[in-house]
């Protein structure tokens, strides 16, 4: 995949790839600060405007499913207007869309901004189009850690935004403090300048990834799709959409059937943020050195356990904590290894719009977590049986990355159309 990174007559090209890095860190902790923060505004917006909760989980469901649309379609247009110009875009579309929210707070408003705009937004701004970018820009043995890096940036964001979230809606109403985050959007536009870069790979060499010597070549959605590693990372990738998602929008009303405060959310949603630093460091070093199914197999047996852990554990302020820590250190990590076998797999060019295909089966998960989270709630009054289904899917998932051989080379034509 070829992305447009040449640098512009503002930008000289002796600039190195670390402003790049920099520039999508800082970027990628608002708009992913932001996204994993919004469920912390269903509960105000139920007891306040009186709509559903099984409304509100629909409409941040479809959020979820719009926000994985969106990424390959970025994939798509940074191919053919850069990096910068897509992820403008985005940040255009999540500050524009939350700055609606006092002026459309209806049904109809929670489903166009929250549901809508913002995911788009938080879609075209996302981790799948920088990681996309990075490992074409940094040379070949690093773009594990770099993917790494990115995904670090992304979870402090969620430890920076969480507590913000919080704060904001004590102090304000809900719909003040949603427009605040677009403003916050909006002024990391300047941010951008830094969003270009020159590479140090050569788009005619065939790079090395998992051992293996995969094609430049573009290759399209068909023949990935009849790759068996290809589905199976797509598996892997739906069944964690699904209870990364149920955690994302209904962590906070179920810490409130514990009975416990509305800051242990929040702050469960840091902890959550910054173990999730610490988890993708790791991984980024460790994707270098043992293989990335593995990897990513361990990953989702540890949700496994961290949710079989709060599931028998006394539902105190302690265990959400050590439950958020748990979960955290896997949250975002999945990604490096799951963007660095589909490089494996079809070469680092096709690694945005691949993998943020891959991400699109993720979303299709996620909007079921989130949807079903709040038909259990309207229905059952309880999260009890979500709680088991979440580790359930956590078990598909490792199961599914275990069944991948990255060593076998997938098969690619010289052209693909």
């Amino acid at each position: 995949m070829s992305f447009d990174l040449t640098p512009t007559a503002q930008t000289p090209t002796t600039k190195p790839y670390i402003a790049f890095i920099v520039a999508a860190c800082l970027i990628l902790m608002v708009s992913m600060g932001i996204r994993q923060s919004l469920g912390l505004f269903v509960q105000p917006i139920v007891l306040s405007t009186g709509i559903s909760i099984a409304v509100v989980s629909l409409a941040m469901a479809v959020g979820q499913v719009i926000w994985g649309f969106a990424q390959p379609i970025a994939g798509l247009l940074a191919e053919r207007y850069g990096v910068r110009y897509v992820a403008l875009l985005g940040l255009l579309c999540v500050g524009g869309g939350l700055l609606a929210v006092p002026l459309w707070h209806n049904a109809t408003g929670v489903f166009a901004t929250f549901g809508l705009l913002s995911a788009v937004g938080a879609g075209f701004a996302s981790i799948s189009l920088f990681i996309g970018a990075a490992v074409q820009l940094v040379p070949e043995h690093r773009a594990g850690f770099i993917s790494g890096v990115l995904n670090a940036a992304s979870s402090l964001g969620q430890f920076i935004f969480a507590p913000l979230v919080q704060i904001f809606l004590s102090m304000w109403t809900w719909t003040i403090a949603a427009a605040s985050l677009g403003m916050i959007a909006l002024a990391s536009m300047p941010l951008l300048y830094w969003v270009t870069g020159k590479a140090v790979q050569s788009e005619t060499v065939s790079p090395v990834c998992c051992g293996v010597a995969v094609p430049a070549e573009k290759v399209g959605f068909r023949h990935a799709w009849s790759s068996r590693n290809y589905r199976l990372l797509h598996l892997g990738f739906f069944t964690c959409g699904f209870h990364i998602a149920f955690l994302v929008t209904h962590l906070p009303g179920a810490v409130s059937m514990c009975g416990l405060p509305t800051t242990v959310a929040s702050t469960a949603l840091a902890v959550i943020g910054v173990a999730n630093v610490i988890g993708s460091l790791l991984v980024g070093k460790i994707c270098e050195k043992v293989a990335m199914q593995k990897v990513l197999g361990s990953l989702y047996l540890i949700r496994v356990f961290a949710v079989m852990f709060y599931v028998f554990a006394p539902k105190t302020e302690l265990t959400w904590y050590l439950f958020a820590g748990l979960l955290g250190v896997t949250w975002l990590a999945t990604v490096p290894p799951t963007a660095g076998l589909v490089g494996g797999m079809f070469g680092l060019r096709n690694v945005s719009t691949l993998f943020g295909l891959t991400m699109l089966s993720h979303q299709v998960g996620a909007f079921l977590g989130a949807y079903l989270g709040g038909l259990a709630v309207e229905f059952t009054q309880s999260f009890d049986w979500m709680w088991w289904a979440d580790a359930g899917m956590a078990l598909i998932a490792a199961l599914a990355s275990f069944a991948i051989v990255p060593q076998q080379k997938e098969k690619t034509p010289q052209t693909i159309s």
